[in-house]
Formats: structure tokens, sequence, C-alpha cells
């Protein structure tokens, strides 16, 4: 199934807050609905915060010509669900794609949203096989550090959650993994369960269950230490942003991975579409991170998990620096920032 879909006039997602006790949908009929959705993480990922962005300003037309909106308060919709979420580009990028049609009717705006949902698909697809063939070209590189990793397939680490769910369909990261696992050539998959919402063990937990391939969760503070033991071959995440240098922004947690790897000397590959390379953000000190709420750190499902009072702060994104990124695999190409080359 689809995470995101225009169907009979309304924005249907999967509800990833449901997950994993709950497979739902939710029915979006107007913008408002569609801007709580995406800061509420009901839906989430970067490819398909791109397909929220282009549905919505879908959303935003027909609601203006139902309630007889001017065009400025069109607009105004329109820039209330662009900046929903600030640092994932994807978001933004579907927003100004489909509302540069909006000067040529609902129907053509429909078109090109529903462009943006099957040219998602089609780039998921081709950046997970040319991530697998990638990742075994990096792997076979490497001397292996023991018996438990080679011939008896690969030991790969993933971080948040890359896979259908934060796409149309298929995934990035994990469409990587997914596409490993169709060969034959997964050992094991270990997924860190990524406080403080929990997308890895939620999510990925989920998605590899379904996969049939054999993973291990990781608290998020253990990730660096199994792969300094060499117990994992290579390090695939996704991203929300790549600056024009390559420095890579993904979800927090990211960055002590892309160090571990860079120390042990294993590969660390982003798997993402061209719609996340920013040429217009230099590097990554200009990529604005979203700060959310300390009340998901200091509490969980209602329950406080600290003391009364206890404030957090809750950066929901880092940014790995282009040294420590071995590549960066699109639809299109692959890159290599670590050897010097630049994504844009």
């Amino acid at each position: 199934m689809r995470t995101i879909e225009w169907i009979d006039g309304a924005v249907v997602i999967v509800d990833q807050t449901a997950l994993p006790q709950e497979l739902r949908t939710l029915r979006l009929t107007d913008v408002d609905e569609l801007v709580d959705a995406i800061g509420r993480l009901a839906v989430r990922g970067a490819p398909a915060l791109g397909a929220a962005g282009a549905l919505g300003v879908l959303l935003a037309v027909r609601e203006g010509r139902r309630r007889g909106w001017s065009e400025g308060e069109v607009a105004a919709a329109i820039d209330r669900l662009r900046r929903a979420r600030p640092t994932a580009v994807n978001l933004a990028w579907g927003v100004d794609r489909a509302a540069s049609r909006v000067g040529e009717g609902a129907e053509a705006v429909e078109r090109e949203a529903r462009a943006v949902l099957e040219e998602d698909v089609a780039a998921n697809r081709a950046i997970a096989y040319r991530g697998a063939d990638l990742v075994v070209e990096l792997c076979e590189q490497v001397p292996p550090r023991d018996e438990a990793v080679g011939p008896a397939g690969l030991s790969l680490h993933t971080h948040c959650n890359a896979g259908a769910l934060a796409c149309v369909e298929w995934g990035t990261a994990l469409g990587v993994v997914r596409a490993l696992h169709e060969r034959g050539a997964v050992r094991r998959v270990y997924a860190d369960e990524t406080r403080p919402l929990l997308q890895g063990s939620r999510l990925t937990a989920w998605e590899l269950d379904h996969m049939g391939a054999d993973y291990r969760l990781v608290v998020d503070g253990a990730a660096p230490s199994l792969i300094a033991r060499g117990l994992v071959d290579a390090v695939v995440v996704g991203a929300d942003r790549i600056a024009a240098n390559g420095d890579v922004a993904n979800k927090i947690g990211t960055y002590p991975l892309a160090l571990a790897a860079h120390r042990t000397g294993i590969p660390f590959v982003v798997a993402a579409p061209e719609s996340t390379v920013d040429a217009a953000t230099p590097d990554g000190a200009h990529i604005e991170i979203e700060d959310r709420s300390g009340d998901e750190v200091v509490g969980w499902q209602g329950r406080s998990v600290a003391p009364a009072g206890a404030r957090a702060v809750n950066p929901a994104f880092d940014v790995t620096p282009a040294d420590l990124v071995t590549a960066i695999v699109t639809e299109r190409r692959v890159v290599r920032p670590a050897a010097g080359e630049r994504p844009a």
C-alpha cells in the first residue's frame, strides 16, 4: 500500500503515530488538517513530505474554490503548508512544484501533484537498486574483520525510518536494504530505536518484520559501540536535506554513526532522491534545525518519564559533515563527498 495518496478529493495517509499497534489511515480534507498531520508526524519522511506538500497545494486550491477565498488567502494557506517543518527540503520542494501550476487551475495542480507521487515511486526503486550495488562494491573494498561478516551476508545499520513509510512506497535507505535482502545478501540489520519518538522501533522494525529480514533493535547510545566492535559492515541512512557541499541533515543521532563508521573504516552511505539535494544551501551550517517540544523527551504516551518540571532540549535533526559521508546515492547518480565530490 502507499503511505500517501489522493483519493476522492482528499489526502489519505497512513497514520504513522498509530504503528506498530494499528495500521490505520487518515482522510485529510483541508490544509489545516494536513499541516497538523505533518506537525505531529502522522506523515513524515522527506520524500513523503514532498508528496504531502504537492497534494497540500491541491487541497488549498480546492478549499479556496469551495470557500470563495481570494488569491491571497490561497497563497497564505500554501505558505502555512510550506513552513510546517523547516529542515526537510522536500516539503518546500513539493509545495513549490505544485504551486507553480496554480495559475492554470485545480486540474493542472492535480496533474502535477500526481506526477510527484509517481516520480517518487520510480526514484526510490532506482535508488534502491543503485544503492544495493554500491553497498556491495564498497563493502568488498573493506577487509573482513572476522568470520561474522562477509560470506554469510552483510550486516547493515540504519537509523530512524527511511523505508516505504517515509516515502510514497518502497523507501530510500531501507529500500536499499530491501533490495539487498531480496538478493539474499543481508545477514542482519541493526535498527536504532531513534529517540525520542521511536521511529526506528515503531516503524523501521515494523517494516523489517514484514520484509522477513533478520533484525535487531539497538538503543541509540549503543549504536556507535556496535560499529566499533566490528559487528557492522555498512551504515545506510536517509536524509532530510543535503547541502551543496555534501553535508547531510538527517534525524538526530545520525552524526555519531558517521563518526563511528569513519573511525572503524566502514562505508557510511546516504540514500536520498535528487529533490533532497538543496543547491541553495551551501553547507550544513545554513540548514535550519527544527527544535521540537521538550514534552516529547520528558514524557511518553501521556506518562511522565522525568521529574515534574524537568526541561529538555529536543533538536529533531543533526548534520553530518561531508568528509564523513562515503557516498550519496540518488536515482540518477552516486556522489562521494568524502573524496571531495559535491552534489551541487
